[in-house]
């Protein structure tokens, strides 16, 4: 039971892992085809965001200078890979949501979803 109290106050004490609405989209590409370049990633995206190569690239460029990237250079190819989880994206997502819809409290979002 103590392991169950230590995994569990392990996940409180990480850092809260907040992502756009566009990083979500790259991200979501990224852990399904991991490692992957910044082409691979606009193409994915083409058919639901019109985004340019140069736009896909720059947000990825600063995705990794804020660390939910990481870039692996052979030769003259940039692949990236992710240095979140999906899980710990989903975690954050879900924090910060109950933060601002319910003060940080689980009690009346459940009650609310009761209703």
């Amino acid at each position: 039971m103590s392991e169950s109290r230590d995994a569990e106050r392990s996940n409180r004490d990480k850092p809260m892992v907040e992502l756009t609405e566009a990083e979500w989209e790259i991200m979501k590409v990224i852990w399904e085809k991991e490692p992957c370049a910044a082409g691979t990633v606009q193409e994915s995206l083409a058919e639901s965001r019109a985004w340019a190569y140069s736009t896909v690239k720059t947000t990825m460029d600063r995705m990794a200078e804020k660390g939910l990237l990481q870039i692996q250079r052979i030769r003259n190819l940039q692949l990236f890979k992710s240095c979140v989880s999906e899980v710990d994206a989903k975690r954050g997502e879900f924090r910060k949501m109950l933060k601002r819809a319910f003060d940080g409290a689980l009690t009346p979002m459940m009650q609310f979803q009761r209703e």
